[in-house]
Order: C-alpha cells, then sequence, then structure tokens
C-alpha cells in the first residue's frame, strides 16, 4: 500500500472527535466542502467507510473508530513536541561550541556570557582555546572568534571588539636594573619573556608600526610562556618585559605596578569577530549567545 496522506489521516481525526464537518472545517480553517472531499478521498484509499453521516451528526465506524484511536494519540504526540519546540523559541536550550584564543576568551566571551547565561540555565557554551585557524565546520564548532583580519571570505562574521593594541610592558624593579627601549630594536638587548603559541610551537614575533613602518622583532629572553596568565606574573615580577594585550595590563600600568614602553610603536588592529558559516535557521540558544557578543560601540 503507498504511505498515506498525512493531512487526510489528520482532518478524520478532526472530524471524528467534533463529530461535525461544519466544526472540524472551522478548526482546520478550510471550506467544508474540502474538507468532506478529502475524507472522501481517504475512504476510497483504504476501500473502507471511516464515517457514518446523518443529518445531524456525523460518528466513527468501528474501522473510523479503530482508527481514531490508533492515529489520535500519535497526532496528539506530535502536536505537543511541536509546542515544546515552540516554547525552545523564548526559552532557549542546548550547547553553543565556540573556538578562541585565550585573550578573547578571557576578555570578550567571558564578560559576554556571564551578562546571559544565568538567566537561560537550558544552554550551556563549551569554549575551546586554539590560536590555530580551525576548520569550525570539519570540527563540529558553532562559532570561532578570530581577529579581523584573518577571517575566511565564506564566512558571516560578526564585530565583537573594538580594536585592539599591544603593550610592552616591564615592572618597575626590572627597569631599575636595565634602560628603556627607545625603539623596537632595542628589545634585542632586553630579557623579553616569549610566547610560544600551542597551537603552532613557534615563538611570536613581536610586531610594531609606526608612521606607515612595520616591524617585527624576534625577542629573546629566559622566560618562555604559552600563556597570558603566566607571561603577566612574569613581568610584575620583574623577571622580564612582555608583549601583552592593552586592555589585561591597563589596571596594572594605571597602578604602576608595570610600566608601559615603546607605545609610540604599538598602533591599533582589527579586533575579534565572530565567524561561522551561513545558516537559514540558526538556533534560539546560537542566536542569542551572538546577540549577546555583538560589538555595539
Amino acid at each position: 500500500m503507498p504511505q498515506e496522506n498525512f493531512n487526510d489521516l489528520a482532518a478524520f481525526v478532526t472530524v471524528a472527535r467534533e463529530q461535525s464537518f461544519t466544526r472540524a472545517a472551522v478548526k482546520l480553517g478550510v471550506s467544508q466542502s474540502a474538507l468532506s472531499q478529502t475524507v472522501r478521498g481517504l475512504e476510497e484509499r483504504l476501500g473502507l467507510r471511516l464515517l457514518t453521516r446523518t443529518t445531524r451528526r456525523v460518528s466513527p465506524t468501528a474501522a473510523g473508530e479503530r482508527l481514531l484511536q490508533t492515529a489520535g494519540p500519535r497526532f496528539d504526540e506530535i502536536q505537543s513536541e511541536l509546542s515544546a519546540l515552540s516554547d525552545m523559541r523564548d526559552k532557549p536550550a542546548g550547547t553553543v561550541r565556540i573556538t578562541a584564543g585565550e585573550h578573547a576568551a578571557i576578555s570578550v566571551l567571558a564578560p559576554a556570557l556571564d551578562k546571559i547565561l544565568p538567566n537561560y540555565p537550558d544552554i550551556n557554551v563549551e569554549i575551546t582555546v586554539d590560536y590555530g585557524l580551525t576548520d569550525i565546520v570539519a570540527e563540529r564548532y558553532d562559532a570561532g572568534v578570530r581577529l579581523g583580519e584573518q577571517l575566511a571570505k565564506d564566512m558571516i562574521a560578526v564585530k565583537i571588539a573594538p580594536e585592539m593594541r599591544m603593550a610592552v610592558v616591564g615592572a618597575p624593579s626590572y627597569f631599575r636594573q636595565n634602560p628603556w627601549p627607545e625603539v623596537p630594536e632595542d628589545l634585542t638587548a632586553h630579557n623579553c619573556i616569549q610566547i610560544r603559541m600551542p597551537t603552532y610551537g613557534n615563538i611570536l614575533f613581536w610586531e610594531f608600526e609606526k608612521d606607515g613602518h612595520e616591524l617585527k622583532v624576534r625577542v629573546e629572553g629566559q622566560l618562555v610562556f604559552n600563556n597570558i596568565a603566566m607571561r603577566l606574573d612574569a613581568a610584575k615580577r620583574g623577571l622580564g618585559l612582555a608583549y601583552m594585550p592593552e586592555d589585561i595590563v591597563a589596571e596594572d600600568i594605571a597602578k604602576g605596578t608595570l610600566i608601559r614602553v615603546l607605545e609610540d610603536w604599538c598602533v591599533p588592529f582589527p579586533g575579534y569577530h565572530l565567524y561561522y558559516p551561513n545558516r537559514r535557521h540558526a538556533s534560539p540558544a546560537f542566536a542569542l549567545v551572538v546577540d549577546a557578543l555583538r560589538y555595539r560601540g
């Protein structure tokens, strides 16, 4: 037997329950004649009379009653599930997976999520710190966070942070033993806290620019770290100069626990963007997270 038309079954269930083509037609939003034709078509395909029609009422036959008892609860379950899915629009739920660098995770993602997650207990966010240009589709991430200049052209990009600047800083105790660098090249004579990129394993060059002149300096020093917290701690203890995101060290600079040098060589550059593939129907949870991260400055 060919697969039945579920619209026909739904029409039959409504008529059988209402025991009236008139009331069922109003409930379904169709004409009475169209509804009658739909049910008649179902009866013809099954080769069974499902409804007994009189001038005053409509009642199911034995075959119709059996079909009603079988199909009716199934349609109720489907309707209940559709209602539950509709509720998710107002109460977003699910897991959102994001890959980001450490600084973006600390300075951008965490503050934004702090504001929304307490209000949406059914949303879970998984953040993986990764400095590489991860293939978020292949790795099954919902989105990634990267600097604006690193974005793939075929991705949707949402700006989630203002422009950034780097800062070269050292503790007062360090500068009591060492002169201030006047130009980036002077850093080669300093004990610099180096940065090893966790993904690629290479030592990061310190990048500078002034009056359109770009310069990359390969620094050296006794310490190499692959995370922000240890670089910051080492710098504050006077163990060397550190190359840090400006916002991470702003408070220490203001308090005098760190001293900034080469500020005129540290120019702004494009900030972080959230990127993800085009989705016609993003989940409510994902849409909420994107909106919370969106930069509105």
